[in-house]
C-alpha cells in the first residue's frame, strides 16, 4: 500500500517557508524534509489542488514548487498516480559499507547506530558556512587548537553552565571520541590503568586500550551508579585516568546527580586520578529540567570532551576538549601526531548553530522526546516481561530481559536482524564481557519506523525463548554511536 502524506501535514510541516518567492521556497522546504526523512521516501504527495487550498497560495506556486522538487531529484510524477518522494541514488545513498555491510543491511532499519537525523537548521548552518568560506580561502586553513570564534561559542557554553571557561582552554576536535583519543595519547602511559563504565560507550574504551592503558572496570547499575562500589574500586586498581559519562549516560540513559558529583570528584582527586568526562549527551535533557553543574566544577583537574554530533547531526564531526591551560600544551603535542584539525567549513557551520544553539535544540528535543514515549509504549506493549527505566533525556532504552536471560541479548539480536533490525546486544557495551541479558535500543528513527523494529524484535524475542538458544557467535558490527 502506498504511503500517503495529507495536504494538512505538508502545511504544518512547511509553516514559516520562505515566501520570495514562494514557489522556489515551498520546493526548497519539501527538499529539506524529503531528505531528512520527516516525509518519508516512497510518500505520495499530496495534489495539486489540496495544498493549493490548504496553504492558501496559487495553483501555480504549487505547480512549479513540484517542478522543482523533481528537478532536484526528490521526487518523480507517475502517469495517473501523482507525485511520489524519492532521494537521488536512492535510499543506500545513506549506508556506510563500513557500518551496513551485507547486502540485506540495505533495507534493514538500523538501531545499532543512536545518533539521530539532521534537523532542519544543519543545512541552514552550512548554507550560511559557505558565505563565510572565502575570507579564509587566503590562509592555509590548519586550525589545530580550532578557529578563535568557536573556542569562544564553545567556552561560552561552559561560562552558562557556571563553568568559567577562557577560550584557550579550548581545543576543537573531529568528534568527541577524537578527544578521548587525545587525551588517553597525552596522559595515559603503556600499562597504566584506566578506569571505564561497565556497561559503557565501547568505542571510547578501545581508544583508551590503543593508547597502551589496561582497562579496569566499574559497574554501573540500571538504576543508578553504585558510587560506594566505584569508590572501592578506584583504590583497589589506582587508575591513572576513570573515563565517565554523567549526563545521560550510554547506554543506560543514567543522569549524575550534584552530589553524586561532588562526592565522585572528591574520590578522584583524594586518588589522583584525573577524570576524563563525556558530555556528549549532555544538551539532550527531554523534560525541560534544570541540568546538574559539570563534573569539572567539582573536579578543577578534570578534562571534559563534548560534540555537537549527538545535539545536532553526526554528519557535523565537530567535537572538543575543556582542559585546564596547564595541560593544554601537552594535549596539543598529542593531537598533532593523530590530525591537524577539523576542515573549516565544519568549523564555520558550527559556529553558526551556536550562536542560537536553542533555535535548533527545542524541536530537536521535542522530535526525541516523541520518538522516546513511542519507542516506550511499544516496547511495553509488545515486550511486557522486558524492562527499562524511562531516561530524562538522551538516546535510548537500556532493555533489561528477563529471568535466567543467560545469551539471550545476543540471540535476540541475532534474530531481529534476520528480521530487518539490527540492534546492539549488552555484552557490546562490557568492557569484561557479560551483560548478555540486556539490549540497547535507541529511539532514533521515525516513530512508524520504531514501532516496526519493536514489533520484529519481539517476534525475535518468542523465537529465541521458543528453542531457548544461547547463541554466541561475534556481532562484528561496527558501531560509532
Amino acid at each position: 500500500m502506498d504511503r500517503v502524506i495529507t495536504a494538512r501535514r505538508v502545511a504544518t510541516l512547511v509553516d514559516g517557508f520562505d515566501r520570495s518567492p514562494a514557489y522556489a521556497g515551498l520546493a526548497d522546504a519539501l527538499v529539506l524534509l524529503i531528505g531528512d526523512g520527516r516525509i518519508p521516501v516512497g510518500s505520495r504527495l499530496p495534489s495539486e489542488r489540496e495544498l493549493t487550498e490548504e496553504l492558501g497560495v496559487s495553483r501555480t506556486t504549487v505547480t512549479r514548487a513540484y517542478a522543482g522538487v523533481r528537478d532536484a531529484g526528490y521526487a518523480e510524477a507517475r502517469q495517473g498516480s501523482g507525485t511520489y518522494t524519492q532521494v537521488p541514488g536512492g535510499p543506500a545513498r545513506a549506508h556506510d559499507r563500513a557500518l551496513l555491510p551485507r547486502q540485506s543491511d540495505r533495507a534493514a532499519i538500523d538501531l545499532n547506530c543512536a545518533a539521530p537525523f539532521a534537523p532542519p537548521q544543519i543545512a541552514t548552518a552550512y548554507a550560511e558556512a559557505a558565505t563565510r568560506l572565502p575570507a579564509y580561502l587566503g590562509g592555509h586553513g590548519y586550525f589545530p587548537a580550532g578557529m578563535p570564534e568557536l573556542q569562544a561559542a564553545i567556552a561560552a557554553l561552559y561560562d552558562e553552565r557556571g563553568l568559567p571557561t577562557d577560550p584557550a582552554q579550548v581545543m576543537v576536535t573531529p568528534g568527541a571520541l577524537s578527544g578521548v583519543s587525545i587525551v588517553a595519547q597525552a596522559l595515559a602511559g603503556r600499562g597504566d590503568r584506566v578506569l571505564v563504565d561497565s556497561p559503557g560507550y565501547p568505542n571510547a574504551a578501545e581508544r583508551i586500550r590503543n593508547a597502551g592503558a589496561r582497562l579496569a572496570a566499574t559497574e554501573v547499575d540500571p538504576g543508578g551508579w553504585d558510587l560506594d562500589a566505584t569508590v572501592a574500586r578506584v583504590r583497589q586498581v589506582a587508575p591513572r585516568l576513570a573515563y565517565l559519562i554523567p549526563d545521560f549516560h550510554n547506554p543506560t540513559g543514567l543522569l549524575m546527580s550534584d552530589e553524586e558529583r561532588e562526592r565522585y570528584a572528591a574520590e578522584l582527586r583524594r586518588a589522583h586520578v584525573t577524570a576524563i568526562v563525556d558530555e556528549s549527551h549532555q544538551q539532550l535533557a527531554l523534560e525541560g529540567q534544570e541540568m546538574p553543574r559539570p563534573f569539572a566544577a567539582y573536579a578543577p583537574d578534570a578534562i571534559s570532551v563534548g560534540s555537537v554530533s549527538k545535539s545536532f547531526w553526526g554528519g557535523l564531526r565537530v567535537g572538543w576538549v575543556r582542559a585546564p591551560l596547564e595541560q593544554m600544551e601537552r594535549l596539543t603535542s598529542a593531537r598533532v601526531t593523530l590530525d591537524l584539525g577539523v576542515p573549516v567549513m565544519e568549523q564555520l557551520a558550527t559556529v553558526q548553530l551556536l550562536e542560537d544553539p536553542l533555535a535548533t535544540l527545542e524541536p530537536h528535543r521535542t522530535r526525541l522526546r516523541e520518538q522516546r514515549d513511542a519507542l516506550a509504549a511499544a516496547v511495553r506493549a509488545a515486550l511486557p516481561d522486558w524492562s527499562f527505566r524511562l531516561p530524562a533525556g538522551g538516546l535510548s532504552l537500556w532493555c533489561e530481559l528477563p529471568g535466567p536471560s543467560r545469551g539471550l541479548g545476543i540471540a535476540v539480536a541475532d534474530e531481529a536482524e534476520r528480521n530487518g533490525v539490527i540492534v546492539a546486544p549488552g555484552p557490546v557495551f562490557a568492557p569484561d564481557g557479560g551483560l548478555d541479558r540486556f539490549v540497547r535500543i535507541p529511539y532514533t528513527r521515525r516513530v512508524d519506523e520504531l514501532e516496526q523494529a519493536v514489533a520484529a524484535i519481539a517476534e525475535a524475542w518468542a523465537v529465541v525463548t521458543a528453542r531457548q538458544s544461547t547463541v554466541s557467535r561475534s556481532r562484528g558490527r561496527v558501531m560509532v554511536a
